[in-house]
């Protein structure tokens, strides 16, 4: 899949259609100049944003206050209707010239929303972002947002959150690079198995988010890989709970820090109590598959690296779609089930930072004129309104792709919810806020973005991590690492033109001394009228008929390198033996991946989950038990050098 596709396919979850509206503010750069000043002066008076334009600074507008003290001063000046806006955040569209108006735009793209409509109409002032055009268009967009929020009755910040932007992916959950560092999958960094550079990595994406305001990371995702064919995998860090969690520490103090601070990016950590056990692997994103299940017996085993999440302080978590069968008193999907959020999260773990849904859980969206259901698993039948009340109920703070804040206005005013439930949630929501340094100064520099982005050594960082995680599997007589420069070369699905450096590149296969060919794991796409859907890498992990015939063909003609992309585990026992040389990768370039072949950087990984050796193997496994297929093909952990 092209990561053009991808995105514009991420762009479908839970969207809604907004009607066209102008708005104010193109020519911002002098009062984000005034905006970003020292906020004190160097006399006896003290400088401060008047955010609610009352001539005087209040305490919530005072940075040498206590958080506490300035949470609990605006939490007193909000209206119903603001409160209920900052428990919801949604996409919000870029602009390519950096403004805010609601502009048309074409296909998919003209589905999200506008950010100051959002903000205007349903008092938001939380934003998750898709695609953007570039990082330039991006920081001029977000401080005329900010210049925006600041003109509010409150002043109160906007927060930017995203999802993973710093891997080299073909994967709908990762969103385009476009300037960031590209490294390896978070597979690849389990695969690596150094604490130390995953914090590395996450620090170095930390200062390329900051640099453009994204003040959130919807991940990191530490869901364990227990059931080999769910289609969420490549974001996880395998299947192993203990690795898992020394990954999530060092990911998350990358982020954040020892605590959050004014250079933090806040991570919410997912997906809570653990998505990985999904019932033949299906996704809960749909509605053939509702609950996730646990024949060993294992929900607690999912909980490990979430408990290294809580010790390393992680600012919010995200619970998952579906239904933890047979777990809770409840058969409803996570964020409905008060068991789940209230008595294990909160009472249980003493969690008391922010909580959000996953996408879309209160409203169906019309994708063209098929119906795209809410992920209301469970509680189908409510309405709406009653499911808002339920999410609340259960514990949670927040709605994920949502912008239906008129639900929880009604709920109060109609006595079914307090406000002083509403403001437990306000409280939060407001601390991450204050804590990042928003109120006291959110505005960028865009003048240095480009220094940020498309630093030399975060560059070098992270092409250097996708060619440490390569994993060998094998090396028939150490075959590997070859001779560049006087081989004839025959390569599949690797660019002609890189591989000319490392030696020739022939035509045909009968041609050469060697053969290169580049796989991925594969999928056999679920029947849906739901688009995205059909995107997502279900099914079967082995090549089946032609496409299965052709490779082995190939591997009997000349001999052949094989490398596959590896976002699930794949099912490949007769490739593997007909190989001359098999190489595993957790998102790499094809010069990443020749380098290690023709011994320029040797291989680096350990698979972070087993490989079975055929499909019987993997449908009698237990979907919540880690590395139990029966004799695989390769074991957890398997990895070779180079002698």
């Amino acid at each position: 899949m092209k990561k053009t596709t991808a995105i514009l396919l991420m762009l479908c979850i839970c969207l809604a259609s907004f009607t066209i509206t102008r708005n104010r503010h193109n020519q911002l750069a002098k009062e984000v100049a005034e905006k970003s000043a020292v906020l004190r002066g160097s006399g006896n008076e003290q400088k401060f944003r008047d955010l609610n334009k009352n001539g005087k600074m209040d305490v919530y507008e005072d940075a040498t206050q206590p958080v506490e003290a300035r949470i609990s001063d605006l939490l007193r000046q909000m209206n119903l209707e603001e409160k209920a806006g900052m428990m919801f955040i949604n996409g919000a569209k870029v602009n390519e010239d950096g403004s805010i108006d609601d502009k048309p735009a074409a296909g998919m793209f003209a589905f999200v929303p506008n950010g100051v409509k959002q903000m205007k109409e349903k008092q938001m002032n939380h934003f998750n972002l898709w695609a953007i055009p570039s990082v330039t268009s991006l920081a001029k967009w977000y401080n005329a947002m900010q210049q925006y929020a600041e003109g509010t009755r409150l002043g109160i910040p906007i927060t930017i959150a995203s999802d993973p932007r710093n891997h080299f992916s073909n994967n709908i959950f990762s969103m385009s690079a476009n300037s960031f560092s590209q490294w390896c999958e978070p597979l690849g960094l389990a695969a690596i198995g150094d604490d130390e550079l995953t914090r590395q990595f996450a620090d170095i994406s930390r200062q390329e988010y900051v640099a453009v305001g994204i003040r959130e990371a919807l991940h990191p995702q530490i869901d364990l890989a227990t059931e080999p064919r769910w289609p969420r995998i490549s974001g996880t860090f395998g299947e192993d709970a203990q690795l898992s969690a020394r990954m999530a520490t060092a990911y998350i103090k990358g982020y954040q820090g020892e605590k959050l601070g004014n250079q933090s990016v806040a991570a919410m950590t997912k997906h809570f109590s653990g998505g990985g056990p999904q019932k033949e692997g299906l996704d809960p994103h749909f509605p053939f598959q509702r609950g996730q299940v646990y024949p060993g017996n294992n929900f607690n085993y999912h909980l490990i690296p979430f408990e290294a999440a809580f010790a390393a302080h992680t600012a919010a978590i995200m619970p998952y779609y579906g239904v933890p069968q047979g777990q809770t008193s409840e058969e409803v999907a996570f964020s409905f089930n008060k068991d789940i959020i209230t008595g294990l999260l909160r009472n249980k773990y003493k969690y008391d930072g922010v909580v959000c849904t996953d996408w879309g859980l209160i409203t169906d969206a019309d994708m063209g004129g098929v119906v795209w259901p809410a992920r209301a698993w469970g509680v189908e039948n409510l309405t709406p309104e009653e499911r808002v009340k339920k999410v609340i109920d259960a514990g949670v703070d927040q709605f994920g792709g949502e912008s239906c804040a008129e639900h929880v206005v009604s709920l109060v005013k109609k006595g079914k919810l307090t406000e002083q439930r509403i403001d437990e949630s306000i409280r939060r929501l407001l601390r991450q806020k204050f804590e990042l340094g928003l109120f006291d100064n959110p505005f960028i520099d865009e003048s240095k973005v480009t220094a940020v982005l498309g630093k030399p050594e975060f560059l070098a960082a992270g092409e250097a991590s996708q060619r440490r995680a390569v994993t060998l599997l094998k090396n028939a007589d150490n075959i590997l690492p070859l001779k560049p420069g006087a081989l004839k070369i025959y390569v599949q699905n690797v660019d002609a033109k890189v591989a000319a450096l490392y030696g020739t590149v022939v035509k045909k296969p009968e041609e050469a001394d060697i053969a290169i060919l580049r796989l991925e794991t594969p999928f056999y796409p679920v029947e849906s009228p739901i688009m995205m859907a059909r995107m997502f890498h279900h099914g079967d992990l082995d090549f089946k008929g032609g496409k299965k015939d052709s490779i082995l063909q190939l591997l009997k003609t000349v001999p052949t390198i094989v490398d596959i992309y590896l976002d699930r585990p794949a099912v490949i026992p007769e490739i593997s033996a007909a190989a001359k040389a098999l190489m595993a990768n957790f998102g790499a370039s094809d010069a990443a991946v020749l380098d290690v072949i023709f011994g320029k950087y040797k291989p680096g990984g350990h698979l972070p989950f087993e490989l079975p050796s055929s499909m019987e193997a993997v449908r009698n496994q237990k979907e919540d038990v880690p590395y139990d297929s029966k004799d695989p093909l390769y074991k957890f952990g398997y990895g070779l050098g180079y002698e």
